[in-house]
């Protein structure tokens, strides 16, 4: 049977090898994940789960042609909004409030919203929407200008119109004999 270390260590190193470490980083993991089956083992309850601080500045997650995920350290991403749903369950809110990335700082590699910028650009999307806003802002102030007009109280005639009577419904017809019938 493996000792604690060793079971501690083929934690850290799983760990270890989807998300780059130190050596300072490697060897404090290890301690602590020791630390804490040594707890378990002797039936004491594991020092509570700290909100763990992201092992990269926002800077270091934001590069230029990827993005890296603050929490489980996974990068290559053009943007991150898919994977903080799909492995996190976690909206894109959430994660910028919980590592404090400004509200306006977009989840998605500088590369990339340059090139979906320019796109937008080249097609000619800013005119188009400049051309929707004018047409809705000149409905809206076409729509304050035309007063509503009160509406019409019910007259005394219409209101003193009978119901309509339902009609009685036909009788069915008997089935007509055949030409075989008629002969016999």
């Amino acid at each position: 049977m493996a000792t604690l270390v060793e079971i501690a260590a083929q934690i850290v190193a799983s760990h270890a090898s989807s998300t780059p470490m130190t050596s300072d980083q490697l060897i404090f993991e290890i301690s602590k994940v020791h630390s804490a089956l040594k707890n378990l083992e002797a039936g004491e309850p594991v020092e509570g789960v700290e909100e763990s601080k992201p092992s990269m500045s926002v800077k270091e997650a934001f590069k230029k042609g990827e993005v890296v995920c603050m929490l489980c350290g996974k990068g290559g991403f053009k943007t991150l909004a898919r994977h903080l749903n799909t492995a996190h369950g976690m909206k894109p809110g959430e994660y910028k409030k919980q590592f404090g990335i400004p509200g306006k700082q977009p989840l998605a590699a500088r590369n990339y919203s340059e090139a979906r910028r320019k796109m937008a650009l080249d097609r000619g999307l800013a005119d188009n929407l400049a051309k929707a806003r004018g047409v809705r802002m000149a409905n809206i102030e076409a729509k304050k200008a035309v007063p509503v007009k009160a509406a019409k109280p019910a007259t005394a005639a219409k209101a003193a119109k009978p119901a309509k009577v339902a009609k009685a419904p036909k009788a069915p017809k008997a089935p007509k004999e055949s030409a075989k019938a008629k002969v016999a």
